[in-house]
């Protein structure tokens, strides 16, 4: 309930050298009153007030109380924040004197919840805030951020401007058939309606990329024993996590990391070498590798320059046909053994084709080149371009396009005004659900549900 005074440990949990207790709420500064105990008897929004924290009567340690006044705080309410020692144990304790006090525990992202409720945060900076806190890669955190500042919000808003002009041009026709404006106007709709097409087609297209960066694309490392599969993984990792030697099998199970390369985050997979093998743990490793092939968006295919192809790097081919795959060249620093005829047959199936010593970590700028150019990156600025990211974003986005697409059609083919307007109506509707205008209960809170406590 947004009426009630709601508090919660705003800092990583552990030990520390300094915590924060967030107190949000309209009787936010009574309670920490209640709490804190200073020299100044008026406590002034944006001041910090040095003083004492009580539990009980007793003071429990010492600390700083800094008020924000709505709306001017990070939730729209009267917002105090009090900063003690960060062990464990006082953190605990203050917050307990806080929720004794009046104040409510906070649940998983009730702060930024109530930011979004009371019109601080669109529902996608809210998003950004918790990808923000979860970011593992540099590109992540760019991404993240630029959503956070709202970079896409204010794409949409430019578009949903758009379409509400258009919109208004529909109903001019529709309720003042008898004046002598239906043709200007549709030649106005149909230029805006060509700028609202162009802009929604961009949005759909940096999904792409977006869910690249944000979510990472599942990728297998494949190829026959001693292709150079776990050499290669350790370049990409940039830390030497695989085992490598020169026995063909020495990977017999599936290494899963994470890896940033040419901004596009990479789940990484070291799969077992493809043959046939009597070994039984072996036998086990090969099959959970090919379950992995299957599963996996993008196929790194690893082929060895120095030996002539087999039916091992056959079936690593066959497996790439009508996929995502990159071909790596490997020890290129060795003499070519590969027929010129598979090489033909690798860069027909393949997207890519990159050529490598992962041994002497050569041509890892090439590869980060073609991962970053198949998944859109080289077109994009994470900092500053609009960028959906997830996959509610994007059936907005989709929907939204479908219905411009719909209005488009009705328009140019000469439909009544009323029909253009009711598929220019839904692909409003869809598109407002970026930023969750009319999104139901059920979709917010379940996407608040996903931060910590404290957020």
């Amino acid at each position: 309930m947004l009426n009630e005074t709601i508090a919660a440990i705003s800092t990583a949990h552990g030990k520390g050298g300094v915590a924060i207790i967030r107190i949000s709420g309209e009787n936010a500064l009574e309670v920490a009153k209640k709490v804190f105990c200073t020299k100044s008897s008026l406590i002034e929004p944006r001041k910090c007030y040095y003083g004492e924290i009580l539990r009980d009567g007793d003071i429990i340690d010492t600390g700083i109380l800094t008020y924000y006044k709505a709306p001017a705080s990070f939730t729209g309410e009267d917002v105090c924040e009090i900063a003690c020692h960060g062990g464990i144990y006082v953190t605990q304790a203050v917050l307990e004197s806080v929720l004794s006090k009046g104040a409510k525990m906070a649940g998983a992202g009730e702060f930024t919840k109530r930011a979004y409720i009371n019109g601080k945060l669109t529902l996608s900076s809210a998003e950004a805030i918790g990808n923000i806190i979860d970011a593992k890669t540099d590109s992540q955190l760019r991404l993240s951020s630029s959503v956070a500042r709202g970079v896409l919000s204010q794409r949409v808003a430019d578009i949903r401007e758009k379409m509400i002009s258009l919109i208004s041009q529909a109903y001019a026709t529709v309720d003042y058939p008898d004046e002598d404006i239906e043709e200007a106007t549709r030649e106005q709709m149909q230029n805006t309606l060509d700028y609202v097409l162009r802009e929604l087609e961009a949005l759909k297209r940096s999904y792409r990329a977006g869910k690249a960066v944000s979510e990472g694309v599942k990728t297998a490392v494949i190829g026959k024993p001693n292709a150079g599969k776990s050499s290669l993984y350790n370049m990409l990792l940039g830390e030497e996590l695989a085992i490598v030697t020169d026995i063909a099998g020495t990977t017999r199970d599936v290494i899963e990391h994470t890896a940033s390369v040419g901004g596009v985050t990479l789940n990484l997979a070291d799969t077992a070498g493809i043959r046939q093998s009597l070994d039984t743990v072996e036998k086990i490793g090969i099959e959970r590798a090919k379950e992995k092939i299957e599963s996996s968006e993008l196929l790194l295919c690893v082929f060895d320059q120095g030996t002539p192809e087999n039916d091992e790097d056959r079936f690593i081919l066959e497996s790439a046909k009508g996929r995502c795959a990159i071909a790596i060249i490997n020890k290129i620093d060795t003499p070519p053994a590969i027929s010129e005829k598979f090489l033909e047959q690798i860069q027909s199936v393949c997207q890519k084709t990159v050529y490598i010593s992962a041994k002497n970590q050569s041509g890892y700028k090439e590869l980060e080149s073609a991962i970053k150019e198949l998944y859109d990156l080289g077109e994009l600025d994470l900092s500053n371009d609009a960028i959906i990211s997830n996959a509610r974003q994007f059936s907005s986005v989709t929907l939204a396009l479908d219905d411009a697409k719909e209005a488009d059609e009705a328009l140019k083919f000469g439909q009544t005004p009323d029909i253009v307007l009711f598929a220019l109506e839904k692909a409003l509707s869809n598109l407002d659900m970026i930023d969750a205008r009319g999104a139901g209960e059920e979709i917010v809170s379940a996407i608040f549900s996903r931060f910590c406590v404290g957020k």
